[in-house]
């Protein structure tokens, strides 16, 4: 939208061709056109669906055992890694674990199951607990490029934006 709205602009104000346009903002002529005919971008087109050959024998049994949850209460309810697991061990089926949560989740979805949204409050009493992290960095030493190690640690905050108490 800011692109079309520099070229709408750029165009009342300069004067500018279509083709002097294209080449200020890098577009193609036909984009400068969309820009000059309307403020707002056409919609895109939707892409279309993907096929998924190796899940698309295990859809069938992954649909069994989502509508067999229905009746189950909720604790012995298949998740999407479970699902996955069952599918590798008793038929050896050589699928990705996110191809199968992916279809897990929109079949969930469609025939009505609620997905419930998780979160893990964390609380860490100040000096409790830290935050490390380690790896290698990218750094210029007299001129040279050198990779090196990095270490960090902070102690976790139990308020944002509130350092750390220091004993007295």
């Amino acid at each position: 939208m800011e692109l079309f709205e520099k070229i709408r602009k750029s165009h009342e104000r300069e004067g500018l061709s279509i083709r002097e346009l294209a080449k200020r903002y890098g577009t193609h002529r036909r984009t400068v056109r969309q820009a000059l005919a309307s403020a707002l971008p056409p919609e895109r087109k939707a892409p279309p669906p993907r096929s998924s050959p190796a899940l698309e024998p295990w859809k069938a049994t992954i649909d069994r055992w989502i509508e067999e949850d229905k009746q189950a209460p909720r604790k012995q309810r298949h998740t999407a890694r479970r699902i996955y697991q069952r599918l590798r061990e008793d038929y050896d089926a050589d699928v990705g674990e996110s191809t199968v949560r992916r279809y897990v989740a929109q079949r969930k979805q469609s025939v009505g199951v609620p997905l419930r949204e998780v979160t893990v409050p964390q609380h860490h009493p100040l000096g409790a607990t830290a935050e490390v992290d380690f790896g290698d960095v990218s750094f210029s030493l007299r001129g040279l490029p050198v990779v090196g190690k990095m270490f960090v640690m902070r102690p976790s905050r139990v308020g944002e934006g509130l350092p750390p108490r220091l004993p007295a």
